[in-house]
């Protein structure tokens, strides 16, 4: 059944009432299909991402001027958590878009916004956030790739991993070191995907999420105008900190959607399946596993649109937004778990979307940060270190 929302504008009602429209007719009858081909070939469905910027939906927290649609953060992150409760890929891919205009939008100059912005607002082009490496992931600062100056341009030189979009997108915000000094020495740049020397490794195969594809990103003495290079020379580091501070609500959003799915689905079997000539929903050790699943999804929405409103208000938001990605991601691996266990030997099975939930929540708690490094800075903001 919907989530009752309370939403803070008329507009944000009628925005979640299109996205369940588009849920519903556009992902639904799909995501099987497109999940099981792209588990054995690359089958990226970037047709979803043209309809997504059709109906305005990749530009949503960003401002009227840059063309975005200047919803508040917690409408936004409503809709990354409807899209996921139907289908994760397509959520995640709009978090991972979003996070890769952020850079522009926030640093970038006023010729910057005006080349930019329009394409990537609109949906025209689909973005990549190349940050991780292969020895470089939660401590960005060790990363190896390198920009070096070259006259008017820069040369970048080293490889990305686990990038979602790779091979897909139109440009790739990336990270890159222009000086040894340390996480003080990265800088951001916008590399469009026909740069020569730009090139990829094969798909990942992964345990879920085949709808998102992941690859290696290499850069091999990739020519990039310095025009392309966002915000100052050594600023990369602030940059993609507080970029992952709003990617994190993101995947919180999504994964809270992922367990709503989960929940929804086995709320559903319960009531319908029948052993011992009564719904197994009247047992109360099962009506008691789905009244905790409930709380929990409950619990992983509030922590999310909390940050999301301090974000809104102006607000410091990162302790709060590490916990809104603990707290969401954690809850969805316990619901999705429980929603196999609800439907018993069907919930092993393809026959119901169950073990498909319960392969794409492990990866929330791993990626845009692993859970113990969000308890790292939790217990930081909270011991004032």
């Amino acid at each position: 059944m919907p989530v009752d929302r309370l939403l803070p504008t008329e507009e944000g009602a009628d925005l979640i009432a299109l996205v369940r429209e588009i849920a519903e007719k556009e992902l639904r009858p799909r995501v099987d299909q497109v999940e099981a081909q792209a588990a054995t070939r690359d089958a990226f469905p970037r047709e979803i991402f043209r309809m997504f910027g059709a109906a305005g939906l990749m530009s949503l927290p960003y401002p009227l001027e840059f063309g975005g649609g200047e919803q508040p953060y917690e409408v936004y992150l409503q809709v990354l958590e409807e899209l996921s409760s139907v289908w994760m890929a397509a959520g995640l891919g709009i978090s991972v878009h979003t996070l890769t205009c952020y850079p522009v939008a926030s640093h970038g100059s006023p010729e910057q916004q005006d080349a930019l912005l329009p394409d990537m607002l609109s949906g025209q082009t689909l973005g990549a956030y190349s940050l991780s490496e292969p020895q470089a992931g939660s401590d960005i600062a060790s990363m190896t790739t390198r920009a070096r100056r070259d006259g008017t341009d820069y040369l970048i030189s080293g490889t990305k991993s686990w990038i979602s979009h790779a091979g897909h997108a139109d440009y790739y915000t990336t990270f890159a070191r222009t000086s040894d000094d340390g996480g003080r020495g990265l800088s951001c740049f916008v590399v469009p995907a026909d740069a020569a020397g730009l090139s990829f490794g094969e798909p990942e195969k992964k345990m879920g999420l085949h709808g998102d594809t992941v690859r290696e990103v290499r850069y091999d003495q990739v020519r990039v105008p310095a025009d392309r290079r966002i915000g100052r020379e050594g600023q990369g580091m602030a940059i993609a900190l507080a970029a992952l501070d709003s990617g994190r609500l993101g995947i919180a959003a999504g994964a809270t959607g992922l367990a709503q799915g989960a929940l929804d689905l086995a709320s559903r079997y319960a009531v319908e399946r029948e052993q011992f000539g009564r719904p197994i929903a009247s047992n109360q050790g099962l009506a008691f596993l789905i009244a905790d699943m409930a709380a929990a999804v409950a619990s992983a929405r509030a922590t999310y649109l909390y940050a999301a409103r301090l974000r809104d208000a102006g607000r410091p938001f990162s302790k709060e937004a590490a916990v809104a990605k603990l707290v969401a991601t954690d809850a969805a691996m316990k619901v999705t778990t429980d929603a196999v266990q609800v439907l018993g030997g069907a919930g092993y099975t393809q026959d119901f979307p169950a073990e498909r939930y319960f392969r794409e929540a492990k990866v929330t708690q791993i990626f845009e940060g692993t859970n113990q490094i969000q308890r790292l800075v939790i217990a930081r903001h909270t011991l004032g270190m």
